[in-house]
Formats: structure tokens, sequence, C-alpha cells
């Protein structure tokens, strides 16, 4: 499957996504926020179509981004017929919300006749009623009948294009779910915590829940839920995938833990190289240490590293000890010499990109 450009499933890399939040019918403002999101590397994003103006604003919005765009759909079905006709590559449902079986055929004869996928989202906070009711609440086994019902739904008029989401704040009520679902279908699952929560407790419940799924191999694209910038949502996704080493492109910056044998500004250090790096896809490693301890050991085992003493740090490029390098300079240091690398990789972020990431 695919969307727009991005392969969706059968072993494809693990995408990830965001979901703007500007009004979408203001198109400069929402195609600046997903240019931000692309340059932080989101792969996937989706915006929101409240009313018939923002699902016109597609065409306007998909012609100026290098992102395939999602429309996210509900109550009225007739948005995502406009949405469909104005150009969206892939339209995201509700079924707890959307309506009867005659208007969710009226979306997936549509999308088949534009050959784009459909997302059937269920959440457990919109279940069907007879569902919640039969099932004692949003149980994982609610969310998965659900789920079932709309995917029977889409194969009895011969529409296969369809990604799978169930979706709930409760992180083992997920985890149970997919589990199921992934059980009983091969379609590709885009996995979630729904209304996570703020940036750190979110990223903390997606980093468990999304971690135990892909780590059993399920899930094939991924959004983390934030109450927070939504580059900040892709930030975390693709931190997630990097620790389970499934995605590689990327500075991965590690950085030890304060203690008081350091004797420089660590962690302000470690914050600031970390923010000036983000922009850079080239999958180099860079090693913030504080002191002697695992400090040498680490910088020389990363392409780039540094090892602080008092007011200073030792260099690391590749594992040689390159200079001596004052407090002051490190920062400046470690950058410029990622950068010097990064620019004999390919797949750098595009420089106009770069710069919307670092307003």
């Amino acid at each position: 499957m695919w969307v727009g450009k991005i392969p969706l499933g059968g072993g494809a890399p693990v995408s990830v996504q965001s979901m703007t939040n500007t009004k979408t019918e203001d198109v400069e403002a929402t195609v600046t926020q997903i240019r931000q999101l692309r340059a932080a590397g989101c792969d996937i994003v989706r915006v929101a179509i409240p009313n018939r103006r923002a699902a016109e604003a597609i065409s306007s919005i998909r012609e100026q981004i290098g992102l395939p765009l999602v429309a996210d759909i509900h109550f009225d079905y007739r948005l995502a017929l406009a949405a469909i006709d104005a150009g969206a590559d892939k339209i995201r449902i509700n079924p707890g919300n959307i309506g009867d079986r005659a208007r969710v055929e009226a979306i997936l004869e549509r999308a088949a006749t534009k050959g784009i996928p459909i997302r059937i989202g269920v959440n457990a906070g919109s279940l069907e009623k007879e569902l919640l009711s039969k099932y004692g609440g949003p149980t994982a086994e609610a969310m998965v009948a659900s789920a079932v019902r709309h995917l029977e739904l889409c194969e009895s008029v011969g529409f296969r294009d369809v990604v799978l989401s169930l979706k709930a704040s409760d992180v083992m009520t997920t985890v149970r779910a997919y589990r199921m679902i992934a059980a009983e279908t091969d379609c590709p699952l885009h996995l979630g915590i729904t209304e996570a929560g703020t940036a750190r407790t979110g990223a903390i419940r997606s980093a468990v829940g999304l971690g135990i799924l892909l780590a059993e191999g399920i899930g094939d694209t991924i959004r983390v839920s934030l109450t927070a910038d939504p580059v900040e949502e892709v930030k975390v996704g693709i931190e997630i995938l990097r620790s389970l080493g499934l995605r590689s492109k990327g500075v991965t910056v590690i950085s030890c833990p304060t203690c008081g044998r350091a004797e420089v500004d660590l962690v302000s250090i470690a914050e600031e190289v970390e923010k000036r790096l983000a922009g850079i896809e080239a999958p180099l490693h860079v090693a913030v240490m504080g002191c002697a301890v695992n400090g040498p050991g680490e910088a020389r085992a990363a392409d780039v590293g540094i090892a602080c003493g008092r007011g200073s740090g030792l260099l690391f490029v590749r594992g040689e000890v390159v200079r001596k390098v004052p407090e002051s300079q490190i920062v400046d240091v470690l950058v410029e010499e990622v950068q010097r690398l990064a620019s004999q990789c390919e797949g750098e972020v595009p420089a106009e990109d770069l710069a919307e990431a670092k307003a």
C-alpha cells in the first residue's frame, strides 16, 4: 500500500506521522507548519477537516508540500468526499461517528475511484453504543469488534486499501487491542496512544505502548499524540523508532546523567547540541559526556564525541582525539564536526526545510 509516495506495510520501514493544529483553511499557516514537521523528520501529515472550506483547501496545501496529506474526517461523510476530490492522499474516518453503511460505502467508492487508502480509526472514546453495551465499556474486545465490523464492510464491496488503528488512552488496553487485531488481519496498522497527555507524560506513555508493540513486530506507521507542538510528536516518534533499531536516519545524541563529578554545564551543552542537530538526517552518533568515568570510552565509540573535564573537553572524531576544546566552544565545535561529516553523507534535509525547523 502507498500513501502518496510513502509505502505502508509489506515490510516497508515504519513511518512517522503527525497532525497539524492550524485551521486547515488557513493555507499559509498550515503549509508553514507542515514544512516544519517535514524538517523534523515527519513522513505523513494529517489535517483536520471540520468544514467545507477546510476540505477545499487540501488542493492548495498539497501542491506546496512534499509530504502525503491525510484528511481527518468526523461526523459528515460529505467532507470525506470533498477531501478526496480535492486531492487527499488518504482519508481517515472514525466508524463510531461517521454514520450508517451507505455513507461509508460512498466514501469507499470515491476512494477506490481515486486509488487512495482509507484508515478506519477506532477510538475508545467514540465507540458504537451497542458495542459499549455488549462488552461493558470501551474494552480492547469492543475496539476489535468495531474494527472487524468495518473491515468486513470494506471487503464486502471489494475495497482492500485499508489501514486500521485501535487507540485508547490506557496503554495496556491499546496494546491488547493491537495484539488481537494483528492476529485477525494482515492490514497495515497505524499505532498510537490517543490523548496520551502533555509532552513529558504523553511521550512516556507512547514510548511504553508503542515500544511494546513495535518490539513484537506489530505496527507499520505511528503517531505520538501529545498536548504539545506537533513537531515534538515527530521527535518522540523518531526517537522511539531509533531506540528499537527501526530507523537509522538522523543524528542520535547520547549524554550522561549529571552527577557531582561533572565540571561543565552538561545539561545546557547537551540540550543545545541536540536542538541544533535536529534537522540533520545523516545517521550519525554523537556523545556528550560529562566526566572521565565513561566519557572517553563513549566519546571514542561515537562518530563525534566530547569527553568533558574541568571547564573543557576532549573532542573525538571517529575514535581519534582531535583537540581540547574550551567549555564555551564545545557546542559550536561539536555541531561543526557533525555538519562536516553529514555533508559527506546522503539524505540531508533540504536547506529551506532546515531553515524552517530552526525558525
